[in-house]
């Protein structure tokens, strides 16, 4: 490795997610951030290209790198042919690493925490402490979805963000702790008008991803909800599988689009 490929690597770091070099010599450059636990390992094979090694406690981050990359994936890593695939491994890995279980719930805790700390005391246990923690918890809820769906609808694939929503399966109300209100398996990424029927349990999803549509709406108000046969959501994994299964169990007489 020469020194303008290692000067690119920690740039290319840097710019996706990775932005403290923790190491970088002729043999390889070893990438962390402030912002996720996950580091990455960067070579210069013989072959040319660049090999990424991802070491990570998160158990989540290599089946998903692996879903997403499966054909640049070996048993050293993932093969980038070029400075453009480097880069598109470090930001999905970045984004991955900040939204599964349970990065996302250690980030809330702190961000509470500031947040508690420039109230009054006695705020403890009170509403003020209540709404605080949801807010925040929200908010934590929508970034990591926005990283884990690389900020597009789970079913469309719109990238507009302002008309996202992080929809729960299981509600945050429901939930028996923070980890499962902030867990990204516990919901979907949703266009608004999804969003808005997934909410009321008037749509859910079968175990292969295909949108089911409750018997209260009709076919004319899913034509005019744009809901339409063939909807499907664009990955699903067995985490999500376990929290849909409760969802659709609250949503009473369902069907595809026919």
């Amino acid at each position: 490795m020469n020194p303008l490929q290692r000067a690119l690597i920690e740039k290319l770091g840097h710019d996706y997610g990775f932005e403290h070099v923790l190491a970088s010599d002729a043999g390889c450059v070893v990438l962390a951030s402030a912002r996720h636990p996950a580091n990455a390992r960067v070579t210069v094979p013989p072959s040319g290209g660049y090999l990424l090694y991802l070491l990570a406690d998160t158990p989540a981050l290599l089946p998903e790198m692996n879903r997403t990359f499966g054909q640049e994936s070996t048993a050293a890593g993932f093969v980038a042919k070029s400075e453009a695939r480097l880069a598109a491994f470090l930001r999905r890995a970045a984004g991955l690493a900040r939204a599964l279980p349970s990065q996302a719930a250690q980030d809330y805790e702190a961000s509470v925490a500031t947040q508690l700390a420039q109230l009054p005391t006695g705020v403890k246990g009170t509403e003020v402490e209540r709404l605080v923690r949801q807010r925040v918890g929200q908010q934590k809820f929508r970034e990591a979805m926005l990283d884990y769906w690389g900020g597009a609808c789970a079913v469309t694939g719109l990238a507009l963000p302002e008309v996202l929503r992080a929809s729960h399966a299981k509600p945050w109300s429901e939930c028996e702790s923070d980890a499962e209100r902030l867990d990204v398996f516990n919901g979907f990424l949703l266009v608004a008008n999804l969003d808005a029927l997934f909410d009321r349990f008037l749509i859910s999803f079968d175990d292969g991803g295909h949108i089911l549509v409750s018997s209260r709406v009709g076919h004319v108000e899913q034509t005019r909800l744009g809901l339409v046969a063939g909807m499907t959501l664009r990955w699903l994994t067995d985490p999500h599988r376990n929290y849909l299964a409760l969802h659709r169990a609250r949503c009473g007489d369902l069907k595809p689009i026919a």
